[in-house]
């Protein structure tokens, strides 16, 4: 049986975006605590922005090497937060925290995806993104028939995804779910209330044809 896509809205700031995500489907929306990105933001606002979120929608905070205490603090002020690991933290450094967690892979034909998913075996998807300066939030795509099928951790489809590029990234990986950042905004950390939405309406579209073609 075909599982629904689930989506992520990642890099909200605005209360706005929030709402425009929340209104479009978004099953997760994605708070970046990482200070070099211009997507940061600060965990008291965050957290502001999460009381809002009705159920069954996640927050998901962005932590790129970050301090133990800096990512306590963040999972106190937001207790229903998803952690999400983009930098270079070692199975250890993911655990430590004691919170469910997505460990993100920046995928490179060098990289050994089914390895790499082993080795952290207490996460609950693997993220997988392009690999660019900055880790992450380049809005480059990355190529996907690098991606085994047999990856024994969720699979999140992330790097350079949009409303155009999606549905394709759907029916060739078919992930568990897809993030999307740079692709529904206007500016670096302004999202794009239609874009979003018409980003939703792409992935319900893709989980449309699958099950079209497998009835």
């Amino acid at each position: 049986m075909q599982q629904r896509t689930r989506i992520k809205i990642c890099g909200l700031t605005r209360r706005q975006d929030l709402d425009a995500a929340i209104e479009a489907g978004a099953d997760a929306v994605g708070f970046v605590f990482y200070a070099k990105s211009p997507r940061c933001i600060a965990v008291e606002q965050a957290a502001e922005l999460a009381r809002d979120l009705p159920p069954f929608v996640t927050p998901v905070g962005l932590f790129v090497n970050a301090s133990p205490n800096a990512i306590a603090q963040a999972a106190q002020a937001i207790p229903q937060l998803l952690l999400q690991f983009h930098g270079d933290e070692s199975p250890a450094d993911c655990d430590a925290a004691q919170r469910p967690y997505m460990r993100a892979a920046r995928m490179t034909p060098q990289l050994d995806l089914l390895d790499f998913a082993a080795r952290y075996p207490d996460a609950q998807a693997i993220l997988l993104d392009a690999h660019v300066e900055g880790y992450g939030g380049g809005g480059k795509v990355f190529d996907w028939s690098l991606i085994p099928r047999n990856v024994p951790r969720p699979v999140v489809l992330s790097g350079g995804l949009h409303a155009g590029n999606v549905i394709d990234g759907i029916l060739q990986v078919r992930p568990w779910a897809v993030d999307v950042s740079s692709g529904v905004e206007a500016a670096k950390g302004i999202k794009d209330a239609e874009a979003i939405r018409r980003f939703c309406e792409a992935v319900r579209e893709a989980d449309a044809r699958i099950a079209n073609s497998e009835a």
